[in-house]
């Protein structure tokens, strides 16, 4: 080894893996995939306004649908899938991983009735099987990817790094409403899934053949390196974790978030199109789109705004987005009070500018509190949590919620035992008391439902704050 060599090598985990160009390519390269992910999950919530009466699904079973199906086996596979990044090649897992989920996306087009051995499936059913295909792919995207750019990254510019890759939950939110909504008006819910879902299983090639796995904790310190490696049981890393308190603080903070986020971005067309009678492509491209474009530059500039405040405010990582989380409330509440169009893409715009912050403090903080050997299991252990509790619960409590406003709503109206499929089969213009009494149910029902589920980004912001304290002596933050 040449002198050059050398030096480079001890100070290569200064500076981070590879060339600056090179790790430019795989933290995109990482976006894309993250963006993926998210265009993949969040596409049920774009097409639901056409796909849910063909269903003929209640908003409880959609919140079901949406979340707890999902997110119950995508938290179950994804802690055996992180022990096995820590010994295995990340970049071939995150590879196998991207061409499952985009595999099972697209065969959520297929959703339809069918018979297997005299049982018979209904739509609702295929779809809900199909939906846990997608979960059990994606749970091998985040810890290892989080994993590699913490090998790639040094410790000082690893928030901003992991900051832009987070923005892939809100630019894959943006895409799967940018491109599925139009496509769902034109060509149908089907088509959407279908065109979306593809793509993956090719960039999942090109990834595999393109992106080198860096050697483990190049980024440490050369004496954290130079330490016995071996691998670390699951017990033996939540123990560790059990006594970092900024890490259960940031992870109860962040699964509140999320169960907000998840409800309300899983039934804004829902509430978009009830509302104010957009189709749902309108809807899509209208509200959603400008959204969340909002939360990937509010995501973005958390993230680099954390790097330059880390000499001077280490902790700003948990004090920054948990102002964010409380300053979002009220934007939210003027949004679905609205009954203005544009009032409430304004509100829902600013909201979640300011909010989706709390995406890099769970990522920089889950990475910055254990040690190398830790980071994938320790992100999967704080996604199980925000995923089951946060994912899995948020949009089943808006739907559970909606649906009881509705029959609260009816009930006042005094017109019999009526449902929200009777209510979508209810012909465009009919003249009723049924009509009217859905006309003004079905919009106030879930209104209520993300008025009360808003309120709760408070608590999580004050749980952020929580962190601070003692995010001081366990992060490390050389």
């Amino acid at each position: 080894m040449s002198a050059t060599t050398a030096s480079a090598e001890s100070q290569g985990w200064q500076l981070g893996f590879g060339t600056k160009m090179g790790r430019t390519y795989v933290l995109n390269a990482l976006l894309l995939i993250y963006i993926l992910n998210f265009i993949d999950r969040s596409l049920i919530g774009v097409v639901a306004p056409v796909m849910k009466p063909e269903l003929g699904i209640s908003d409880t079973a959609f919140g079901l649908l949406t979340g707890f199906g999902f997110a119950l086996f995508y938290t179950i596979i994804g802690i055996p899938l992180a022990q096995i990044s820590e010994r295995r090649n990340r970049v071939g897992i995150i590879a196998i991983c991207l061409a499952l989920w985009s595999l099972m996306t697209a065969l959520c087009g297929l959703a339809t009735e069918v018979t297997i051995g005299g049982l018979v499936l209904g739509g609702f059913w295929m779809l809900l099987i199909f939906r846990i295909g997608v979960g059990v792919g994606e749970a091998g995207c985040t810890p290892p990817a989080n994993s590699l750019i913490s090998d790639y990254y040094p410790a000082d510019k690893r928030a901003s790094a992991l900051g832009y890759y987070a923005m892939g939950v809100t630019l894959g939110t943006m895409l799967a409403n940018f491109i599925g909504g139009p496509i769902t008006d034109v060509f149908g819910w089907r088509v959407a899934f279908f065109v979306l879902g593809t793509p993956g299983v090719i960039v999942a090639i090109i990834f595999f053949l393109t992106v080198k796995e860096p050697p483990r904790g190049y980024t440490d310190p050369p004496d954290a390196r130079q330490q016995k490696r071996e691998r670390i049981p699951f017990t033996k890393g939540l123990s560790v974790l059990a006594t970092k308190r900024s890490f259960w603080f940031m992870t109860a903070a962040c699964t509140l978030a999320a169960f907000c986020g998840y409800g309300i971005a899983t039934f804004q067309s829902l509430y978009i199109v009830r509302t104010f009678g957009l189709t749902a492509g309108q809807a899509a491209v209208w509200v959603n789109v400008p959204v969340a474009a909002a939360a990937a530059a509010g995501t973005a500039l958390t993230g680099w705004s954390v790097s330059r405040m880390a000499r001077s405010h280490p902790t700003a990582i948990a004090w920054l987005p948990g102002a964010g989380l409380i300053v979002c409330v009220p934007f939210y509440l003027w949004a679905f009070l609205s009954s203005n169009i544009w009032i409430c893409v304004i509100g829902l715009c600013i909201g979640a500018f300011i909010k989706y912050g709390y995406l890099a403090a769970q990522y920089t903080i889950a990475q910055g509190v254990v040690s190398s050997q830790m980071r994938a299991v320790s992100t999967a252990i704080m996604l199980f949590v925000v995923n089951l509790l946060g994912y899995g619960l948020g949009p089943l409590f808006i739907g559970a919620m909606s649906d009881i406003f509705f029959e609260v709503q009816l009930a006042a109206a005094n017109v019999g035992d009526i449902s929200r499929a009777t209510c979508s089969t209810l012909q465009v213009g009919e003249v009723s008391a049924i009509a009217d009494a859905c006309a003004q149910a079905n919009p106030v029902s879930l209104q209520h439902a993300m008025l009360l589920t808003s309120t709760f980004y408070v608590l999580a912001g004050i749980l952020l704050f929580f962190a601070v304290k003692p995010l001081k002596s366990e992060m490390n933050l050389k």
